[in-house]
This record gives structure tokens, C-alpha cells and sequence, in this order.
């Protein structure tokens, strides 16, 4: 049997987890720039961006507030206050909205991927065309919140269409509808 070469390297399983663990992050950030790029308002094109990024904003009032295309990543949103407020392709990556309100809130385009909305008020929420993967809504009240075309995993759509019930007053789209529950 010939010794191995000492030319090829393989990686041990620290090694391969690490690997894949980049690999992973460069999915998401492909995936977070082609969002940006082939979102047909891009939120970095917007005149008005403000970046809330890495910041502590609990139980701060946003409330009827015009933050479209706002950065929030990574921010600390716990019992923060959006009723109202305007966050169309808005980035709230990474972000913590536990028992957030965001009764009315316009989060078109947004993206909110990785985001815990655990026992968030949702209702009449707007998420249209959202990126809303590997966040979280446990005990959220979606009553006619409109999440049409919205990309949410499937676990997360499955639990959300156990208590998805209501019209959308703006889009006049049922919860249930837009969420494709059967």
C-alpha cells in the first residue's frame, strides 16, 4: 500500500465544518445582494436611508414612521413600537422584535431574514414580496397580515396558517390566502 501524498490535504471535521459554515454565509449574503439587486426599488437606492445597525432600540416609538429602505442588522427591537410605520424594503436582518408591534406596518419588499418576531403583534401587517427565511413567529398575531409572495420557510408557514385568520384592511388579501394555507 503507498503512503499518501503529501500533496493533498484533507480537512479534518473541525476543518470541514468551518468550511461549510462559510460556505453557508456566502449563500446568504449572495442571496441578500441578489435581493437588493433584482428588487425593482433597491433599498440601497433609496434617498433617505437611515442605519439603525447593531444598535439597542428597545421599547423605542417608531410609530407611524417613514423608515423605508432603513437598516436595522442585528438590532435589538425588543417591545419596539412600528404601528404604522412605513419600512418598505427595509433590511431588518439578524434583528430581535420579541413582542414587537407592527400592527400596520408596511414591510413590502422588506428584508427580514433571521428575525425573531416571537409574540409580535403583526396584525394588518403588510409583507409582501418579503425575504423572511429562518425567522421565527412563535406566538405572533398575524389576524390580516398579508404576506403575499413573501418567501417564509415552510415549518414557519405551517405554524403561522394554525392561527392565520383576517382580511388585510389595505390589500383587502385574507391571511390565510396569502400564506397558502389549505
Amino acid at each position: 500500500m503507498a503512503p499518501p501524498c503529501p500533496f493533498i490535504f484533507i480537512p479534518s471535521k473541525t476543518m470541514k465544518k468551518i468550511i461549510l459554515r462559510l460556505f453557508g454565509l456566502i449563500i446568504i449574503v449572495c442571496l441578500a445582494f441578489l435581493w437588493i439587486m433584482l428588487n425593482p426599488h433597491p433599498a440601497f437606492a433609496q434617498a433617505k436611508t437611515i442605519n439603525y445597525s447593531n444598535t439597542n432600540l428597545e421599547k423605542r416609538d417608531f410609530s407611524d414612521s417613514d423608515l423605508e429602505g432603513a437598516t436595522f442588522v442585528a438590532a435589538e427591537m425588543r417591545e419596539a413600537n412600528f404601528q404604522g410605520a412605513n419600512l418598505t424594503n427595509a433590511i431588518l436582518t439578524q434583528g430581535v422584535l420579541l413582542k414587537a408591534n407592527l400592527e400596520g406596518a408596511n414591510l413590502t419588499g422588506a428584508f427580514v431574514d433571521q428575525v425573531t418576531l416571537d409574540s409580535a403583534n403583526l396584525k394588518n401587517a403588510i409583507f409582501r414580496e418579503a425575504m423572511m427565511v429562518r425567522s421565527r413567529f412563535y406566538d405572533a398575531i398575524i389576524t390580516g397580515a398579508d404576506f403575499t409572495d413573501a418567501l417564509i420557510d415552510r415549518y414557519q408557514v405551517a405554524l403561522l396558517c394554525k392561527t392565520a385568520d383576517g382580511v388585510n384592511p389595505v390589500t383587502g388579501v385574507s391571511t390565510r390566502d396569502s400564506l397558502g394555507c389549505r
